[in-house]
């Protein structure tokens, strides 16, 4: 080692070259036997320098050098003939006997005259690496459960069409547009299609589309070049290139832009995206699904949405259903959150006694099956008994029924109708608002059925 205009190296700098390097290095003779070895050899194999020097490498037991197991001699491993051994990914035995994975480099050295002196290998340790590569295979196995289809829990007529839709979807590649409200599960059923497909091997790839301003979501989802804007200190891949292969999944996409319409209309006609900055147009193989709390039809009617954007979406449609509109699924659902809470908390909890069974039944749940959900984590943290009970609930959901009549939030200018006393639009607002949205509970207050509220609501045009 040395500088052409300075001369050979200090020995002194070579050596402490040697130790400071996070790889393991030692040499070999011509004979085959070691004669450096420096302090991160030491680290990855076990072995001391001094147990080290004077022997052949065989001591570390390679199970792969040049195509086949550490052979018995130098002259053997095909060194000579082959001059190198290029970054092989291989394994050897540590002085206490397990197997550490390696990257293992080896290079002849010969003398001015062409005459072979010696061998350097060097040795990257890949423990933590493998560690990774198991952790990135344990998270893709449990990705791959999380979104199995049965993790859809559901037995009504409503889900039992989703999860016919679901398998549709994932034998085919059509785009799909996953509509329903917020909390209902539409990012499950879209993990549901991809894993469940011919592209589960490769990223699914979500982008909630409403969480960035227009220009940040340009990027996000096309990349950007070096220079393209300031703050782009290099190239950039967007979510359309990491997913190549797989499939994208745009959530709220009836909050874009024209503008990002009319480039992702593009990415659904072309295949093909170019990034911000740059005037090359990149190929890419992907699925794409979308999802939706807005009615993207009235979004069109009103020019607030691309008309051929829609329909380019809306191939393959999967409607949601709401919560209140499958309540037969409630207790199903109830147990599955239950049985997760007491897997997590080390808790025993049986299950919701028939008062909060009851309540669960006759409330509306806006925020769907994430609420109920959330209710069911609340009551774990309150509940000191075998059963959820009603007062180990969220207080919006027993406020409605169980609030004390001098406890009701006063409104001046609202008159409670009585019992078999006409009732108003405005009466309607306000008890509906007093309520939480609970049509039972608005009935029962007023002495109707449900369904007439139902009715009244939707003569007077006050959204269900």
């Amino acid at each position: 080692m040395s500088n052409p205009e300075q001369g050979p190296l200090d020995p002194r700098f070579a050596r402490y070259l040697l130790e400071s390097m996070a790889d393991g290095v030692f040499t070999l003779n011509r004979a085959g036997e070691i004669t450096s070895w420096n302090a991160s050899m030491e680290k990855i194999s076990g072995y001391r320098a001094q147990e080290a020097l004077g022997r052949t490498c065989t001591m570390l037991k390679f199970n792969l050098c040049l195509r086949k197991s550490c052979p018995s001699g130098i002259h053997e491993c095909g060194i000579y003939e082959r001059g190198a051994v290029d970054a092989k990914e291989c394994a050897l035995r540590h002085k206490n006997g397990h197997d550490v994975p390696v990257l293992k480099s080896a290079r002849l050295v010969k003398n001015g005259h062409g005459s072979v002196i010696g061998i350097v290998e060097t040795v990257t340790d890949l423990t933590e690496l493998k560690k990774a590569r198991q952790q990135i295979e344990e998270i893709s196995r449990k990705l791959g459960e999380v979104h199995r289809l049965d993790n859809i829990i559901g037995k009504s007529r409503a889900m039992r069409d989703v999860f016919s839709a679901i398998r549709a979807a994932s034998a085919s590649e059509a785009t799909v547009l996953i509509q329903g409200e917020s909390g209902t599960g539409k990012e499950l059923v879209a993990g549901a299609i991809h894993y469940n497909s011919a592209r589960a091997g490769k990223p699914l790839v979500t982008v909630n589309c409403s969480a960035l301003t227009e220009s940040l979501l340009e990027s996000e989802l096309f990349g950007h070049a070096k220079g393209a804007f300031t703050g782009a200190i290099r190239d950039r891949k967007g979510r359309f290139e990491e997913a190549q292969g797989g499939a994208v999944f745009l959530d709220e996409i009836g909050e874009i832009s024209p503008f990002i319409q009319v480039k992702l209309l593009r990415v659904l006609q072309e295949r093909e995206i170019e990034r911000v900055g740059e005037s090359r147009r990149r190929k890419i193989d992907l699925r794409v699904m979308a999802a939706t709390n807005r009615d993207l039809y009235q979004l069109v009617r009103s020019g607030e949405f691309r008309q051929d954007l829609y329909y380019r979406l809306k191939v393959f449609p999967i409607d949601v259903p709401p919560l209140r509109h499958r309540k037969e699924d409630i207790p199903l659902l109830a147990s599955h959150f239950i049985a997760r809470q007491n897997k997590k908390t080390d808790k025993q909890l049986q299950g919701l006694s028939q008062a909060a069974l009851r309540l669960f039944m006759d409330h509306t749940w806006p925020g769907n099956v994430r609420e109920l959900e959330n209710a069911i984590e609340h009551a774990f943290v309150l509940c000191d008994n075998k059963e959820i009970d009603i007062f180990d609930l969220p207080v919006e959901l027993r406020r409605a029924k169980y609030q004390p009549e001098s406890m009701a939030p006063s409104h001046e200018s609202y008159h409670r109708p009585r019992r078999g006393e006409r009732l108003t639009k405005e009466n309607l607002e306000s008890l509906l608002s007093e309520c939480n949205w609970n049509k039972a509970a608005v009935a029962r207050r007023v002495g109707l059925s449900r369904t007439a509220i139902w009715k009244y609501m939707k003569k007077w045009d006050i959204p269900l």
